[in-house]
């Protein structure tokens, strides 16, 4: 069978590695790139003349929270429109391995838009290729959650877990790896991660380093325990081999602003013995996450009806208001941190609630006439939900800083999203609809704070390197075809807090698989994504 082919003539061709650009037409035959160079005598049934156009392997979203966006929408707009042909998935929680109990409770489903659908798949592998069945325009990758690990053997129960329970554990990781996981993830801040010792990740990473796959952790603290939190993962390294990735890298408070410094320098210190560490970040100086976690961790124990308990009992609830309002080491105080005027309710559950979404707590307690713990406490009761939130804690000086290190790539955090739809029940994270149009239009050109070649590099060919990807993240004969075509020029993020629904502008071409899933910057509505398996995969 003939396979179909697409010429791109005199595209600016950015291939990955940080070397300069080259001007030069691509070929693509079927799913691969056929040739680079002076085509002039080659046809295809696809031509495009590029006129100058940047060229560059589609980008590589290393946090992504498409997870459940994509079941409700394949075309993965939001990300498309940015160039990204790989969602890299599974913070800390991942869509299996899951039990009958966790199917029923939908554990570490996440999702606050208004999103239905049916659990069909049971293991990882089996989430991702349901996906693929599904039809996605993006390629699909996922880590295995640490805390979908111990929901699946122990449940939300705060305490070490048993020989048979660890057991259990890492036979489910090594399935999980052997299905093609990129390795562990660990999101330390929420509960059940939480209650995971430095030992029980330890003995989990052994596993992951036997599959060569990554550990890529959200830090025990990114506030006032930010550098004991890096240690411990350095720790957790040099006593497995594994590969370590930090997610989203971030000082979190302004008192801990000044700590960023010292963790640059220690990972610099430990890259330059060798030490495989590297992070990842999104673009902008604020995060975003649940209400719920302004609530102290052993207020979790048991799961998230168990803390709405506690929150019911008059006496519980007075000594989790005292918790709320200090600072603590024994766990990320994101109240304490950001205070009512940092933090920006986003996503509620209960329709009745949603005239909230976009406003500040402090506005909310004004209006109800309660302390801002109280009204904090109220809304999780009365919207039974964790409650999506912004919070405003973050310094655009040590963005500046971050974009410009070699070893950090990119990510949104948020899912893969369409301005249309179940999607307008909330109001998500602008890093859903601009992270990457940032790092090109506001770091690259606006900025100068790195050149269009290094962050294309951190964007594509390092990324897939971290995670030991073949034929993906480059521009070469012979690698998948995944290609983002965009002008330099032109590209732009336009969504900001209170009015997040808005796509960026500048991406106008974007292949994935050989296949075109947008043309002149509107999505053709081909679904041509498949499952990325990691270096641990066996093999169909």
């Amino acid at each position: 069978m003939t396979q179909p082919t697409t010429l791109l003539r005199n595209g600016t061709l950015y291939d990955g590695t940080g070397r300069p650009p080259t001007t030069a037409d691509l070929l693509i035959r079927g799913d691969r790139i056929a040739a680079i160079g002076d085509l002039r005598a080659e046809s295809a049934a696809n031509v495009i003349d590029l006129d100058g156009l940047a060229v560059a392997p589609g980008f590589i979203n290393m946090l992504s929270w498409a997870t459940e966006s994509l079941i409700e929408d394949g075309r993965s707009m939001s990300d498309i429109k940015q160039g990204v042909t790989l969602e890299v998935m599974g913070e800390g929680t991942s869509m299996g391995p899951l039990s009958d109990e966790m199917k029923r409770n939908r554990d570490t489903i996440l999702s606050t838009a208004d999103i239905q659908y049916d659990i069909e798949w049971t293991t990882l592998g089996e989430y991702l290729e349901f996906l693929e069945r599904k039809g996605v325009a993006t390629n699909v990758a996922s880590f295995v959650g640490s805390a979908t690990l111990r929901i699946h053997a122990a449940g939300y129960d705060d305490r070490p877990v048993t020989d048979g329970e660890m057991a259990a554990m890492k036979g489910l990781l090594y399935e999980a790896m052997r299905e093609g996981a990129m390795g562990m993830s660990a999101a330390l801040i929420y509960p059940p991660a939480t209650y995971q010792s430095t030992e029980e990740l330890i003995e989990l990473c052994r596993v992951v380093a036997e599959r060569d796959g990554m550990y890529i952790t959200h830090l025990r603290s990114e506030g006032a325990q930010f550098l004991e939190a890096l240690d411990e993962l350095i720790r957790i390294m040099r006593e497995t081999g594994v590969t370590g990735e930090i997610y989203h890298l971030k000082a979190a408070g302004r008192a801990n602003w000044r700590k960023m410094d010292e963790v640059i320098a220690r990972v610099e210190a430990v890259r330059a013995e060798g030490l495989p560490l590297t992070a990842d970040m999104y673009t902008y100086p604020y995060s975003g996450t649940g209400l719920a976690s302004c609530i102290p961790a052993w207020a979790h124990d048991g799961g998230f009806d168990a803390m709405i308990e506690r929150l019911k009992d008059h006496d519980l609830r007075e000594r989790i208001k005292r918790e709320m309002a200090l600072p603590s080491h024994q766990w990320e105080n994101m109240f304490e941190e950001n205070g009512p005027d940092g933090i920006m309710l986003a996503g509620f559950a209960k329709k009745e609630l949603r005239r909230f979404q976009g406003k500040w707590l402090s506005e909310v307690m004004a209006e109800r006439g309660t302390s801002a713990a109280d009204t904090a406490i109220d809304l999780l009761i009365e919207d039974n939900s964790r409650i999506f939130s912004l919070y405003f804690s973050m310094s655009e000086d040590n963005l500046r800083k971050q974009v410009q290190l070699p070893w950090v790539s990119f990510c949104s955090d948020a899912g893969s999203i369409a301005t249309e739809g179940a999607f307008l029940s909330y109001h998500p994270h602008p890093r859903a609809y601009g992270s990457f149009a940032r790092v090109i239009g506001k770091y690259v050109r606006d900025e100068g704070m790195l050149t269009l070649e290094d962050a294309v590099r951190r964007l594509s060919g390092f990324a897939a390197d971290n995670l030991k990807l073949k034929e993906r993240g480059y521009l070469k004969t012979g690698c998948f075809a995944d290609i983002a075509v965009f002008d330099p020029a032109r590209v732009q993020d336009h969504s900001v807090p209170g009015d997040p629904h808005q796509y960026s502008d500048g991406m106008v071409h974007v292949f994935v698989n050989g296949r075109q899933a947008l043309r002149d910057g509107e999505h053709t509505g081909d679904l041509p994504g498949r499952v990325v398996r990691g270096p641990g995969w066996a093999g169909p």
